[in-house]
């Protein structure tokens, strides 16, 4: 099984290019891209289950610098 979510991420002014290519190394992270709107990157992460997932986004992605708030957005198939 495979959890999957979007994280989506404000980061300092002028700095979400930079976030992106670093969080596109995060081991998890299938893709990230700077984007424009209320959040300035989007990624999309996956994990073996909810745990993990929960370690990857605060371990691996919201220690990163230059990211000042995350929403994650977990994938539900129903």
């Amino acid at each position: 099984m495979v959890v999957q979510a979007y994280i989506l991420i404000q980061t300092d002014v002028g700095k979400a290019a930079e976030v992106a290519k670093a969080i596109a190394e995060v081991k998890g992270v299938t893709l990230a891209e700077d984007v424009t709107g209320p959040y300035d990157v989007i990624v999309r992460a996956e994990a073996r289950n909810v745990d993990e997932l929960g370690k990857l986004v605060v371990s691996k992605v919201q220690t990163l610098s230059g990211i000042t708030r995350t929403l994650t957005c977990p994938v539900v198939h129903i």
